[in-house]
């Protein structure tokens, strides 16, 4: 059974401090050169040995990106401005990462898209979307986008991050969510999953058997949760739990509709092609969706 135990070790602690040489090799790889590159460089050995840089914990949070289409490479591209200006620790999937059923293509539009992250020293933390699953499981996507099941636990810098598999919401998963949650150490724990538990769109009134989930995030402390699966951008607050779906990654839009008047509050909406980026320390998580134009749609905090 996935279990906490090696990725979590693996993410245990803030890497180590990178040379300058290694610095310089991660900027070659992602296309930099001269003065930037050094400058880059030089900034980056003076920072990487626990100062004020890697008390800030970067995410970034694309959704529903696997088409290959023009939006897809537009979303990218501005992913890779963003995450290596940022200097990222992080980039999450929330799922449906191929469209085409085919492990080539699927690899295909990774290698065009997102082959720069692990060069510049960025991890994947990948989740299974109703897409992934029609082909092997989503097995296949496992080793490239660091996956060590269908669900597990990551530790980067002050997060927790919670990895689930919203297509089969079964006992052993629920069990495992909640020894994985009362278990978790960090200042902050997020959840992430495919289905969202609140939308105004597509899928507002979807059948998701979360409840459980529901109750368990708000017993143990979650304070993030991020899905996919309808194609916009939302933001919502229920309780002691915001909730963000992030589904503009690059697959058609889905318009937004009028929300019911009960439940949770819905604070942000937009049917726009973008993604989500987030910066956590020891006092909040800030987070940002950038749509793919470079416009900021929606700033939140989380405290």
């Amino acid at each position: 059974m996935t279990g906490v135990g090696p990725d979590r070790a693996a993410g245990a602690s803030p890497p180590g401090a990178v040379s300058r040489r290694e610095l310089l090799r991660r900027a070659a790889a992602v296309g930099l050169a001269g003065p930037l590159a050094t400058a880059l460089a030089a900034c980056g050995a003076e920072s990487t040995g626990g100062g004020s840089a890697r008390a800030t914990t970067r995410i970034v949070t694309i959704g529903d990106w696997g088409t290959g289409s023009s939006a897809a490479r537009e979303v990218a591209a501005r992913v890779r401005r963003v995450a290596l200006r940022q200097r990222a620790q992080l980039l999450l999937t929330v799922g449906d990462n191929d469209y085409a059923d085919s492990p080539k293509r699927f690899e295909d539009h990774w290698r065009r898209d997102y082959g720069w992250v692990r060069p510049a020293g960025i991890q994947v933390a990948g989740v299974l979307g109703n897409h992934d699953v029609e082909t092997r499981n989503g097995t296949y996507e496992f080793r490239t986008l660091g996956m060590p099941g269908r669900f597990y636990q990551r530790r980067v810098g002050s997060v927790d991050l919670i990895v689930l598999d919203s297509n089969d919401v079964d006992r052993s998963q629920t069990r495992w969510l909640e020894r994985a949650l009362a278990a978790a150490t960090s200042r902050w724990k997020i959840a992430a999953f495919h289905h969202p538990v609140h939308t105004c769109g597509r899928y507002e009134g979807h059948h998701f058997h979360s409840s459980e989930w529901v109750g368990l995030f708000e017993r143990y402390g979650v304070q993030l949760v991020l899905n996919g699966h309808d194609h916009n951008y939302q933001r919502f607050e229920n309780g002691p739990v915001t909730y963000v779906v992030v589904g503009g990654g690059g697959a058609s839009l889905y318009g937004l509709e009028d929300c019911p008047t009960s439940g949770a509050a819905a604070l942000a909406g937009e049917a726009v092609h973008g993604f989500l980026y987030l910066e956590a320390d020891q006092k909040r998580i800030a987070g940002r969706a950038i749509a793919a134009d470079g416009r900021v749609i929606d700033r939140f905090t989380v405290i």
